[in-house]
């Protein structure tokens, strides 16, 4: 073995997160010496086929991880809490898509076309946890990071139209369902989200607290201050509003931004063309800009609707963009690979 050929675990290889960092190593020819299949008790003894070889889901243990370099997670903060460092311990080095390190003193979050720095000699088999960002942070700081810095964001107002995918397969089936009820004139069935999700949006589905912010809002806020790097009293200003909406897969932005130095459109858009991980769709004529489904599925998080902010007219300090991206791609499952791809 050599750090270029790591042996990989990837855990919770049977969800929808796990099953699409296969589909990513595969597309982007990852390189490993061994591969190990690692899920629930209840998941065990399944076939997962990769680059045409059969692979055993394997029941993860805490003796899972002995002679595994690289262990990629997926599999929730539950889970990540109790097997990540044990993994770490075991000398795996751990990319982690859960919630549960992203905040931790040591613990560096990473959207490799923002921070790559933040990995800097950390290598495959001594161990150590790296966190993968929320998914909405991710898709936001993609396109909005070489703006700041150009321009320096001093402030920055966001909202989201998030799709059903992002909580999950059961929400996914439920939507569906719901769609046809409806249809049919029939009550539809709320057993994942409390209220009708077809035909419907709400507010995001994660914990209000007292100041009136959802759990899903705050990681926005706190994972970007992170991310750039942002002592107290010099941070960006970020407030986000998050929204459920009756989309399969992908999420939209709208996204504010005000400056400290001017910023034309037109500079913004020659400089979300040459940014990594951006492709623009920002055809004013034909009134065509991101979708959903243009995103779905893609690796980039796609741009449009780049204006001047007409609410504060005449000092070229304001812009205003809409951004989608695949929240299951983008947002988890490549940013975690790509961030296994510094590693090498």
């Amino acid at each position: 073995m050599s750090v270029s050929s790591p042996s990989v675990a990837v855990v919770g290889v049977t969800g929808a997160v796990g099953q699409e960092f296969l589909r990513v190593l595969e597309q982007r020819q990852f390189p490993f010496s061994r591969l190990r299949m690692l899920a629930s008790k209840r998941s065990a003894g399944r076939t997962v086929t990769f680059k045409g070889t059969d692979y055993t889901v394997e029941e993860l243990t805490e003796d899972s991880f002995k002679g595994i370099d690289l262990a990629l997670f997926s599999a929730g903060g539950s889970i990540s809490k109790k097997f990540a460092p044990i993994a770490s311990e075991a000398g795996a080095t751990v990319v982690d898509n859960s919630s549960a390190f992203r905040m931790a003193e040591g613990v560096p979050l990473v959207v490799p076309e923002v921070n790559p720095e933040a990995v800097e000699g950390i290598e495959p088999g001594r161990g150590g946890i790296i966190a993968n960002p929320n998914c909405s942070t991710i898709i936001m700081l993609v396109p909005v990071t070489p703006l700041h810095r150009r321009a320096g964001v001093k402030r920055m107002i966001v909202s989201t139209y998030q799709a059903a995918s992002g909580a999950g397969a059961a929400a996914m089936a439920e939507l569906e369902q719901q769609t046809r009820q409806v249809l049919a004139g029939e009550p539809p069935t709320c057993d994942i989200f409390p209220i009708q999700y077809a035909f419907n949006l709400f507010s995001h589905n994660s914990e209000v607290g007292p100041e009136g912010y959802n759990t899903e809002e705050m990681k926005m806020v706190h994972e970007t201050h992170k991310i750039w790097n942002q002592p107290e009293g010099r941070r960006t200003a970020i407030a986000a509003t998050c929204i459920r909406v009756p989309v399969m897969r992908a999420h939209a932005e709208s996204i504010s931004l005000e400056f400290e130095s001017p910023l034309a459109e037109d500079e913004a858009r020659q400089v979300l063309a040459g940014a990594p991980g951006v492709s623009l769709i920002d055809d004013r004529q034909a009134n065509r800009f991101p979708t959903p489904l243009d995103a779905t599925g893609n690796d980039d998080v796609y741009v449009g609707r780049i204006r001047n902010d007409i609410s504060l007219d005449g000092t070229g300090r304001g812009l205003n963009i809409f951004v989608c991206g695949d929240q299951i791609r983008k947002g988890a499952a490549l940013n975690a690979v790509q961030i296994a791809e510094l590693l090498l």
